[in-house]
């Protein structure tokens, strides 16, 4: 910001509001809101921290942009995953800062080793970008807000269906649908629904036989073809009859 804004401390907590604050820089114009501290879980004791935890929760329905900051020298804390969740549920374009990064000692493979790390602790967060920073020296602080930028875009992507279609119907070519006592899943064709997060209606024979696994990899073939970085996909399962769909001539 280039000057005093906010109450700070090394005691987690200091911050007890969620604060904003307008900036400008030449890659755009941004409203940074700094949450309210959250501690680990074990000290969370009084009123006043889960008002504090309210709040996060609170930010986090206003942004477009969650950076999820984790401390280097701490790693992935039981909070962290609980604040990174709700991001996630709330549709929210996700980024994982990993601040202190300057007091980490490293050797060869220290940063892949700790990228893993992290994706482990937040496997439903495998579609955000990590970046290493030092809120200290500055370092890579200025590469943020590209990265805020192309995932605020990929949150609010739109594909046409004819576009969408393709691309599911190579995913079908790819891997069969599954099937369930002779009976096989039919997918009809799909269309975008909502941006923030991109969501998708899959029009089917049978909602039960469209599980889970097959759910998420359609989602990552879309991914795959579209990109997508930092945000959440949704797929939303809808049944139709089989001469509906032919008569809308989409499959």
């Amino acid at each position: 910001m280039g000057e005093k804004r906010a109450i700070v401390s090394d005691i987690a907590g200091t911050t007890r509001d969620a604060i904003d604050s307008q900036f400008e820089n030449e890659k755009g114009k941004y409203i940074l809101i700094d949450t309210a501290g959250v501690r680990r879980k074990s000290k969370v004791k009084e009123s006043i921290e889960k008002y504090s935890i309210m709040r996060t929760l609170l930010a986090i329905e206003r942004a477009d942009v969650c950076l999820m900051m984790v401390d280097a020298t701490e790693g992935i804390t039981d909070q962290d995953t609980k604040i990174a969740g709700e991001a996630h549920e709330a549709g929210k374009g996700v980024i994982i800062v990993v601040n202190k990064w300057d007091a980490v000692e490293k050797e060869t493979g220290t940063l892949e080793k700790y990228k893993k790390e992290v994706y482990e602790k937040l496997k439903y967060l495998s579609y955000a970008p990590i970046i290493f920073i030092s809120a200290l020296t500055g370092q890579r602080v200025d590469k943020l807000f590209d990265m805020i930028n192309e995932v605020k875009e990929q949150n609010s992507k739109r594909i046409t269906t004819s576009v969408l279609n393709q691309v599911i119907n190579e995913a079908i070519a790819i891997v069969q649908p599954p099937s369930d006592k002779g009976k096989r899943l039919k997918i009809f064709y799909g269309t975008q629904v909502a941006t923030k997060p991109p969501t998708f209606v899959i029009f089917v024979n049978n909602k039960d036989l469209f599980h889970f696994s097959y759910e998420r990899y359609l989602v990552n073939q879309i991914r795959k073809e579209f990109g997508l970085v930092g945000t959440p996909v949704r797929i939303i399962a809808r049944e139709k009859l089989e001469k509906e769909a032919k008569k809308e001539g989409l499959r």
